[in-house]
């Protein structure tokens, strides 16, 4: 929560960023996808939308799209992702498949972002759609909640701001350690515990 917080630098309009390492199929075919049924979507609503993709070793096959569709750039990787989120007027978390953590969501909205995610992108997070975050599993839905955000920025400060509160409030390294501090004090005093020891 210290290391990603906004300094108050600008963003760029109508830029959207996704953030992961590239060399992971769920993160790869999330682009595929946004960019083939999504993307189109917004830019007929906002011609300039832009998305930059920021993460180690993407694919050739990734590169070839950032070659080949207008408005999309491929990073690779990249020393320090703060300025690319501080740039980002939205991040987009457009998932489709795959398990694992989803630290990525938390450290946009530790940075203020307002977040699109699909519900497997946002899967086992304990955030409130509408309120933390925006929740989009089809292609129309997702593109309609991008433009919102672009569009509609005291809505999306407003979205960002909430989602940096929920963050910093439930999920700090203090918060977590003390949650995980209860559990194990709870498990020393359950009566399965006590039957281990005297076991």
């Amino acid at each position: 929560m210290e290391y990603f917080r906004p300094s108050g630098r600008g963003e760029t309009p109508q830029q959207l960023l996704f953030t992961g390492s590239m060399d992971w199929l769920p993160n790869e075919d999330a682009i595929f996808y946004f960019t083939e049924k999504v993307l189109p979507i917004v830019r007929q609503s906002l011609p300039g939308a832009h998305l930059v993709v920021a993460g180690r070793k993407p694919s050739e096959r990734l590169k070839k799209l950032a070659r080949s569709c207008e408005g999309v750039t491929v990073t690779g990787d990249v020393p320090d992702m703060r300025p690319y989120l501080e740039a980002a007027a939205a991040f987009i978390v457009p998932i489709r498949i795959g398990g694992g953590t989803r630290l990525k969501i938390f450290e946009a909205m530790a940075m203020e972002k307002p977040v699109v995610s699909t519900s497997i992108g946002a899967e086992g997070l304990s955030l409130v759609p509408d309120q933390d975050l925006l929740i989009a599993d089809d292609p129309q839905r997702f593109a309609s909640a991008v433009v919102k955000l672009l569009t509609n920025r005291p809505f999306a400060r407003t979205l960002g701001c909430q989602g940096s509160k929920t963050v910093r409030e439930c999920f700090s390294w203090a918060k977590v350690a003390d949650q995980f501090a209860k559990c194990c004090d709870s498990y020393v005093h359950s009566p399965a515990a006590k039957s281990v020891s005297s076991a």
